[in-house]
């Protein structure tokens, strides 16, 4: 039996639309200030966004309120306000929506969807990203796009205006500023500015540098937010969407009477939706990670938005999200505003992710426990992926390891072959208590010391006495076996000979009571390798 080639699909590429300094932006739409005019925008008496021009006068995040007007005395300054930015981006959204949908907002002033589809739809990614921009320009905002293969890196090309090619993401980023992880709120937490600092003094200064330190010694010397960085400046793949599609008793439904007219009376409606949807999410043992919020109107409107998120939502941000995207609905100046006043309001979760029910078969029961074993293994796919855990589910198969199908903790538990379907063959029970996948090297031999082996006809060519592990060896006490994998009998070798015979036995080696083992060995091309211990 001849192993074929593994083929494996090409990454899902993401395209970042990024509005540069949105924030300052924003502030200066709203007050109607000519682009020549430098802005900046404070928050705790510090800038945290300025304008270009304001760049250009020496003007930088985190000066004081003092002495940023010190060095640009005609500097405008605006406090900041994350309602003001989404009502303002979300006509940038829609104008993007209506040239490619499946938009998703990580941010005011900042979204992703998926590339492909656009490339396809307008002949190639630059062509897409060309459209994209003209789209955005027509609403008057400048914009840049990014495209990568996962969504940290097209983020981080977005800022340079960049196409990475596929598979190319490690060496587009190997030669950045190590600060270029600290620099987006969306994909790093807050103390990622000091891991930049002690990269720095480190003399880590790229990200290639910090790149190349293997996991283990991120993980043994940093906190846990440097190993995420550490993956990001790897480029490595991140964490899936969930292959199911959430049960519709999830999603919550908001009748408004009196329709709604007013932002203020919206903000209530969308904490309301969004208490009601956490309750239904924590029955269910679920938490979202992927939000769409849908509005209909007197008139027959139909409005919808889908909000993406790095981390489970909490009910505050569900609540904040809802008030944004209802702030920009109602206050819209494009003439994308409604014409009637909203009468239905629906939160429906796109994508989610196992809260707790996952975790009843490992520890039993439930309590605080398990909700700290659940955030605790949510935390270790936050920072090594989702395929970091894994749960094993029942599957069919005649070897030991082919009746076990790892699925990532999250998805869909759906084995790989069906386990009730009839498997002629299959190994006898009781199965082993350990799997060694790796299958390693043993000998097999007759009291004579001749090599056992198994012959056409199923059966030892003489009686297995001994039996070789590298350096060690034990007798065998017993043996029971061989039986043959009647399998692919129809696959021919490449000088078309039928493929060779595959049998497996169990032999018990000599031993003290205490040290008795079994072993599970599997035979292949007339060699003997160990695949199951039992206990």
């Amino acid at each position: 039996m001849r192993c074929g080639t593994v083929i494996r699909p090409s990454s899902k590429r993401v395209l970042a639309l990024w509005c540069p300094d949105w924030p300052a932006v924003a502030a200066a739409a709203m007050a109607e200030l000519p682009t020549t005019r430098p802005v900046a925008v404070l928050f705790a008496n510090r800038v945290v966004a300025c304008s270009a021009i304001a760049r250009a006068e020496g003007v930088r995040r985190g000066l004081r309120r003092r002495e940023a007007q010190a060095r640009c005395p005609e500097l405008f300054l605006a406090q900041a306000d994350p309602d003001r930015d989404a009502r303002l981006f979300e006509p940038v959204v829609a104008a993007v929506a209506a040239t490619v949908p499946g938009v998703e907002v990580l941010r005011p002033g900042l979204l992703v969807l998926g590339a492909r589809g656009a490339a396809r739809f307008f002949g190639s990614e630059e062509a897409a990203a060309e459209r994209l921009i003209d789209a955005a320009a027509a609403v008057g905002v400048e914009t840049q796009i990014g495209i990568a293969d996962e969504l940290s890196t097209a983020v981080i090309a977005a800022r340079r205006a960049a196409i990475v090619p596929a598979g190319a993401g490690a060496r587009f980023l190997a030669p950045l500023p190590v600060g270029e992880l600290a620099v987006e709120p969306s994909l790093a937490a807050p103390e990622r500015a000091d891991l930049v600092d002690l990269l720095h003094r480190l003399g880590l200064r790229r990200v290639g540098d910090f790149a190349a330190l293997s996991t283990t010694e991120v993980a043994s010397r940093f906190g846990a937010d440097a190993e995420r960085a550490h993956r990001c400046a790897r480029a490595e793949p991140e964490r899936p969407p969930s292959a199911r599609r959430p049960s519709p008793d999830l999603v919550v439904e908001h009748r408004c009477d009196p329709p709604i007219e007013r932002v203020d009376a919206a903000a209530f409606a969308g904490r309301l939706l969004a208490t009601r949807l956490h309750t239904a999410l924590a029955d269910a043992g679920l938490a979202c990670t992927r939000l769409s919020v849908f509005a209909e109107t007197e008139a027959g409107e139909e409005l919808s938005r889908t909000w993406r998120c790095a981390e489970p939502l909490t009910p505050e941000g569900t609540a904040d999200r809802v008030r944004w995207q209802l702030d920009g609905w109602l206050t819209r100046r494009d003439g994308g505003r409604p014409t009637a006043s909203i009468t239905i309001l629906r939160l429906e979760p796109v994508e989610v992710v196992a809260a707790g029910a996952l975790q009843l078969g490992l520890w039993g029961g439930v309590g605080e426990e398990d909700e700290r074993a659940r955030r605790a293994l949510i935390r270790v796919q936050g920072l090594l992926g989702g395929e970091a855990v894994r749960v094993g589910v029942l599957s069919g198969g005649r070897g030991p390891a082919e009746r076990i199908t790892m699925v990532a903790l999250g998805d869909e538990l759906v084995p790989a072959a069906d386990p009730a379907q009839p498997w002629p063959g299959r190994l006898p029970e009781p199965a082993p208590a350990v799997i060694l996948l790796n299958r390693p090297l043993v000998r097999l031999e007759a009291a004579d010391g001749t090599p056992v082996k198994v012959t056409d006809r199923a059966m030892f060519d003489a009686d297995p006495a001994l039996l070789r592990w590298g350096s060690r060896q034990w007798r065998l006490t017993g043996w029971a076996g061989p039986w043959p994998v009647d399998e692919r009998w129809w696959a021919l070798d490449s000088d078309d000979t039928p493929a060779e015979c595959i049998a497996r036995a169990q032999v018990q080696l000599d031993g003290e009571p205490s040290d008795v083992r079994v072993l599970l060995l599997v035979y292949y091309d007339e060699t003997w390798c160990a695949e199951g211990l039992y206990g």
